[in-house]
């Protein structure tokens, strides 16, 4: 029997299960159908024995075709403003590719300010953290941009996995990825789960967390992460090359044979400036975060910075419309049912007695050292997300603190592991750095993260009077 055939049958027996256990008193049985239906989707994702779009048509047909989801509501999901957000904010990703503005901004750094392995850190940080806003996938920024100039890089100075590799490849591929996960934490639009976290804290606690308020939320607690990782590994994982000016000159002779800035990068960079600007702007503007997407989507097609083809050749963008829009719509008739809310309570009936701050940290770390579990940022928050932000306010944690602290914690878990993420398999198979070492590392860098997220950034939100 094939190996995807076996997978497809647990996920369609696990399903019947659920489907047909008894029904919790205080639970609706259509509310248990709907859980099935759901967790039969995540594991899914999980198991892939088909791909992720696949699995959310099916599911979403067979919720139909039991009654459980009108069909226009079924559909009704892929109309969705936050799935239009970060479609195009995949084609903004294929701009800073195509163009080649990325390259040119990173070597441009490099030659400015990376004459030692510390300050090169920082530079390929600070490259991550000014294309991050505008680059929803950080499989794309981390593996399309980000890697192949780390790569290069550290080739040039002779390290190479190996004997070779401490002397400055596996301090700077560490200190890059593990910024990958904090610069997508930063902004609703630096990665694609972001905007499904929006709807979800939407719908499980009526948290509108805007672009904005994501940015503002995010921005303290995220530099001081990016000042505070590098830095650590250098004192715990020092490279062995300290000086290196050769960088200086790599990034020079790389500048020179990309030549002059092209049009088409002037072009990208003026459309990136305007709609980050309208982004910054809108609570004061009261343009709809899509709707300055969509404009700038206009703006580079009308430019030719990409063009009609390109759209169409987005795969990427088009298999994540189909199933983030999906599973929103799932998770949003799941809520609907109203077994988010019975979670909640049977949960929190635990927590009786326990002070909200402590139960808070409890949940938060169960929520984020989950992700050893799990292959994919994704079909965690998709399972998880939800209960956890509704168990925390249920706990009495102020509405914002729970539904951010875990929306932080769904992106800076992505470091624990080589095999969590993508971007995390794909540095990792440069071959620098070993599991266990990567393993080590990866909770050390989890413990600050969380320090530095849980500690300075919930004291900043209190500034901020977010809760």
């Amino acid at each position: 029997m094939p190996d995807k055939l076996k997978r497809g049958i647990v996920c369609v027996v696990v399903t019947a299960v659920i489907w047909w256990l008894p029904v919790p008193a205080g639970l609706r049985p259509e509310a248990l159908h709907m859980f099935a239906l759901f967790f039969g989707t995540i594991l899914g994702f999980i198991l892939q024995p088909v791909a992720n779009s696949t699995v959310v048509i099916v599911s979403t047909v067979f919720g139909v075709g039991a009654g459980l989801i009108k069909l226009s509501d079924a559909l009704g999901t892929w109309s969705n403003s936050i799935i239009w957000l970060v479609f195009a904010a995949f084609l903004f990703a294929r701009g800073f590719i195509k163009s080649g503005l990325g390259k040119r901004i990173a070597y441009w750094l490099t030659h400015a300010f990376g004459d030692s392995t510390l300050k090169l850190a920082y530079v390929l940080a600070l490259n991550d953290l000014i294309i991050s806003p505008a680059t929803p996938s950080n499989i794309a920024r981390a593996g399309g941009i980000m890697f192949p100039i780390v790569k290069s890089l550290i080739v040039a100075l002779g390290s190479e996995p190996g004997p070779t590799a401490r002397k400055a490849g596996a301090f700077l591929i560490m200190s890059s990825v593990s910024i990958v996960f904090v610069t997508s934490a930063m902004f609703v639009t630096s990665m694609v789960s972001n905007s499904l976290i929006v709807e979800l804290a939407r719908k499980t606690v009526n948290i509108d967390i805007s672009w904005t308020t994501w940015f503002l939320a995010g921005i303290v607690p995220g530099l001081v992460s990016i000042i505070a990782i590098p830095l650590f590994l250098y004192l715990y994982y020092p490279p062995e090359l300290k000086k290196i000016p050769q960088a200086k000159a790599l990034a020079a002779a790389e500048l020179e044979k990309m030549g002059p800035v092209t049009i088409r990068e002037k072009g990208m960079a003026a459309i990136f400036f305007i709609v980050l600007g309208l982004w910054a702007t809108s609570t004061f503007t009261k343009l709809d975060a899509t709707f300055i997407g969509l404009v700038g989507v206009s703006l580079m097609l009308l430019s030719t910075v990409i063009e009609w083809q390109d759209v169409l050749e987005e795969k990427a963008a088009w298999d994540v419309f189909i199933w983030l829009g999906g599973t929103i719509g799932l998770a949003g008739f799941l809520a609907n049912y109203g077994f988010i809310t019975w979670f909640a309570q049977v949960v929190s009936a635990h927590l009786v007695g326990i002070p909200w701050v402590a139960s808070w940290l409890l949940i938060v770390l169960i929520y984020f050292y989950a992700q050893y579990g799990f292959a994919g940022v994704t079909p965690h928050l998709v399972l998880m997300y939800s209960g956890f932000t509704a168990v925390a306010v249920a706990a009495g944690t102020p509405p914002f603190l729970a539904a951010f602290s875990l929306a932080a914690a769904s992106s800076l878990c992505g470091s624990l592991t080589h095999f969590g993420t993508a971007p995390a398999a794909i540095y990792y198979g440069a071959g620098y750095v070993d599991q266990a070492t990567w393993w080590k590392l990866g909770i050390w860098i989890s413990i600050i993260n969380l320090i530095i997220w849980l500690g300075v950034g919930s004291l900043w939100w209190k500034v901020l009077g977010l809760w």
